[in-house]
């Protein structure tokens, strides 16, 4: 597939990393000339220096004959006017666009059917914040993955001393709890990935990554670790577009408290927010953390727009007596330097972005894929097309299917049914099969498995 990303910014950088390994032609735009040479350096990717709106740009970066193009630049009007160039001026089949300004989001009509032409639109903040409140949901879980519209989920917890399943092995689960179906997709050790067997044996400090149906998901969790108490207090720092959007989305559930250093921002953020109290301050001073009770506070999230504030905000809110730390980090350097210590759960909100982007860049029909581990692994969602002569998965037990080596399947929904992939289980036409990937580098194979045979049509 032919690819043009504009914008070599993080979001870009990442996707054109995950991309170029395979197998797609991916042409990189910016600006930055010298942000292009270093990443062409690592990755066999195309470099074009110039503005990602300007028609002669897009068309020295292969818009004439492109499948896709994806426009993630830091500025929403370069992206929009990007993709109404592509389509007018070279009919790109795809176009896709990252939106960040709220204005822009409210008013669907601007990108509806005679609006602007962009076939997909990714919400950054949107997606962060709902990645937050879906682990506020389960106290405990490093991540909270949603698959078929949420029926299922992929849940990573870390392993803790107590927990029922921690010195057994795999196998003996079902035993703990036999009314209740899930599969242990992977375990990460010391950072190495484990592909769970039957006699696999859960040690303490493992990161376990298990698959089960939305209502079982607290019962697994509770054979992992302790099971913690529902949040009440949260206190978020940062009254930006995240922290804004996390607080409205919270404030009817829980007591919120959110800290913002600009006035006239707290002014606006005191109207709008109904019943979240809004202070005025820094997320790092430590008389004001004091004076709010930080010892009491269940989840201190740190999501301003600077790592390093984040990063020392969330180190002091822990060291005065915060129960749990979550801080947005968009440095990738830092994200696995700092999760695990006194900070609980790093949040990389360009990893969380790519996730969204891939599934509309995957061959096969894709439904959902998230990245995992910052990047290190991988999950998707596949619909099994076809029939038993045209489609090599379809009537096939799963321990039929030749998938490669890396590769796991955690579950199958069917219709409203959520079933756990036992190698017994006999998969269907349009039956959406959610993989595990340790190795990416297998996701092209996987691809290929489920595309459908000549003799279907």
């Amino acid at each position: 597939m032919k690819i043009i990303i504009l914008g070599a910014g993080q979001v870009g950088g990442t996707l054109a990393e995950h991309l170029a390994s395979e197998q797609n032609d991916i042409t990189l735009v910016d600006l930055d000339s010298d942000r292009l040479r270093e990443l062409q350096d690592r990755l066999d990717i195309n470099t074009v220096t110039g503005h990602a709106a300007h028609p002669r740009v897009i068309r020295d970066a292969g818009g004439e004959d492109a499948d896709m193009l994806v426009a993630v630049t830091a500025s929403d009007e370069t992206n929009i006017v990007a993709c109404q160039v592509a389509s007018m001026l070279f009919q790109t089949p795809t176009k896709i666009s990252r939106i960040r300004s709220p204005d822009f989001a409210s008013n669907a009509r601007l990108f509806g059917e005679d609006g602007f032409a962009i076939d997909v639109i990714i919400y950054p903040e949107q997606i962060v914040t709902e990645h937050i409140s879906r682990l506020l949901d389960y106290p405990g879980a490093l991540q909270v993955l949603d698959f078929a519209g949420g029926r299922v989920q992929l849940v990573a917890v870390k392993a803790y001393y107590g927990g029922p399943m921690v010195g057994e092995a795999l196998q003996v689960i079902r035993k703990h709890m036999p009314g209740v179906d899930t599969r242990v997709a992977a375990i990460f050790r010391s950072g190495q990935a484990i592909l769970p067997e039957g006699d696999t044996v859960v040690e303490v400090g493992d990161e376990v990554f298990f698959i089960a149906a939305r209502e079982h998901i607290r019962q697994v969790m509770g054979e992992m670790r302790r099971i913690d108490r529902d949040y009440k207090r949260i206190l978020i720092a940062g009254g930006g577009n995240i922290g804004h959007r996390l607080a409205h989305n919270l404030e009817d559930r829980f007591n919120v408290k959110l800290i913002e250093r600009d006035y006239d921002r707290c002014r606006y953020l005191s109207e709008d927010l109904n019943r979240t109290i809004v202070l005025n301050g820094s997320a790092a001073d430590k008389d004001l953390l004091v004076s709010e009770n930080i010892e009491d506070c269940d989840v201190y999230c740190a999501l301003t727009n600077n790592d390093e504030t984040n990063i020392m905000a969330s180190l002091l809110a822990k060291r005065l007596g915060a129960r749990k730390v979550i801080t947005l980090i968009t440095n990738p350097a830092y994200v696995d330097l700092m999760q695990g210590g006194d900070i609980d759960v790093t949040i990389s909100p360009q990893q969380i972005a790519i996730g969204t982007l891939l599934t509309h860049v995957r061959r096969g029909d894709v439904v959902n894929v998230h990245s995992l581990r910052r990047g290190a692994a991988e999950a998707i969602e596949l619909i099994a097309h076809g029939d038993e002569q045209s489609s090599r998965v379809v009537g096939k037990r799963m321990d039929e299917i030749n998938l490669p080596s890396g590769v796991t399947t955690g579950a199958v929904v069917r219709d409203d049914q959520v079933l756990i992939a036992h190698r017994d289980l006999v998969i269907k036409t349009d039956d959406h099969l959610i993989l595990f990937f340790v190795d990416k580098s297998k996701i092209p194979a996987v691809e290929k498995l489920f595309q459908v045979g000549f003799t279907f049509f």
